[in-house]
């Protein structure tokens, strides 16, 4: 088995521009829906995933291993901490090009345990483009300064609103209707 990773993107692909209404670097980004357990604030033993919108393709997302996160004792679990890389993967797609996606196809590799009471901060950026398809990649460093702990890539593929609406619980729908203060302020183009 080779070492050495398949080119990414692998496919042909454009560089996209951010979105014209894509936060400006800097900004702290809000979580996009509540009960989300990568980035809500009402998932109790979620992620409580922050992100803050770097460089024009790129945003810094973080969060704490917890107790709850373990798998290993002391030790985050390896498909939470992938869990946590496909939030920081979509949060960059989403608040930065502002079309709503969904994961495709994710890929982590593990380098060093992530130990209980770490931050992990993932550096995500958008990679290219090619018709819907979306590729990003990441990697996870244990502090802001520390080794890389994890890194990751993926495929987004661009949908229609109407794929939530149709896919999502109809309770958890009409919560949302009721309150949309639930969702993040995030607008995103109807029409991609």
């Amino acid at each position: 088995m080779s070492r050495t990773p398949a080119p990414w993107p692998p496919v042909p692909t454009e560089l996209p521009e951010p979105h014209p209404d894509a936060p400006a670097a800097g900004t702290d980004l809000p979580p996009h829906y509540a009960f989300c357990f990568g980035c809500g604030d009402k998932q109790g033993d979620g992620l409580h995933l922050r992100a803050k919108v770097g460089g024009e393709h790129t945003i810094r997302s973080r969060f704490t291993v917890t107790e709850a996160h373990q798998g290993a004792p002391g030790l985050a679990h390896g498909g939470l901490l992938a869990c946590a890389f496909d939030e920081a993967l979509g949060t960059t797609v989403g608040h930065l090009l502002r079309k709503p996606a969904v994961t495709g196809k994710l890929e982590t590799d593990f380098l060093l345990p992530v130990p209980v009471g770490t931050t992990l901060v993932i550096d995500a950026h958008l990679d290219g483009v090619a018709g819907r398809k979306v590729y990003a990649s990441a990697e996870g460093r244990l502090g802001a300064d520390g080794p890389v702990a994890v890194r990751a890539r993926a495929l987004f593929v661009v949908v229609e609103l109407k794929h939530f609406l149709d896919n999502g619980r109809e309770a958890d729908l009409r919560a949302v209707a009721a309150d949309p203060s639930l969702l993040g302020s995030r607008p995103v183009e109807l029409n991609p």
